[in-house]
């Protein structure tokens, strides 16, 4: 079975898929040490989403990333510029690869969704089991609960 990568492709200069040593691989500055100090009932250690677009270079005219979680066919499409500089992809806890039970195994992480100044980021930002990252002009796919019971049945059973 090939190890786990995700794909980050779209509106890129160099789509990629990256697997857990490629995640590592990234400079140290952009490591993000255990996200529980973000939110206390998230376990594991991340990259900053800045060091994956680093890589794999926006066009100027991506203006949303799409986030795609094949595992439950859930996508959540939210605006590239006010999520850059607060989103991390958790891959890792106890230095070993985020496995399906912690929702792994890529998880993206919106550190203060607050200081992202728009109303397209809610909890449901918070993307478990992400598979690829999309980068388009415009919105792209988007499938969080349009109500608020939606809403409540989704987080249920949240891990």
């Amino acid at each position: 079975m090939d190890e786990p990568a995700l794909t980050v492709d779209g509106l890129v200069e160099n789509p990629s898929r990256l697997a857990f040593a490629d995640l590592a691989a990234l400079p140290a500055g952009h490591q993000v040490e255990d996200v529980s100090r973000f939110h206390p009932k998230r376990k594991g250690d991340g990259v900053a989403l800045d060091a994956i677009l680093d890589r794999v270079r926006p066009r100027p005219e991506a203006n949303y990333l799409t986030l795609h979680a094949d595992r439950d066919d859930f996508h959540v499409s939210i605006p590239l510029q006010a999520i850059r500089a607060e989103a991390i992809v958790v891959y890792r806890l106890g230095g070993r690869p985020l496995g399906p039970a912690e929702c792994g195994p890529f998880r993206f992480l919106i550190r203060d969704p607050s200081a992202c100044h728009t109303s397209e980021l809610d909890d449901c930002a918070n993307v478990k089991y992400l598979s690829r990252i999309e980068l388009t002009h415009r919105r792209g796919r988007d499938t969080r609960p349009q109500t608020d019971e939606q809403h409540a049945a989704l987080h249920q059973n949240e891990s």
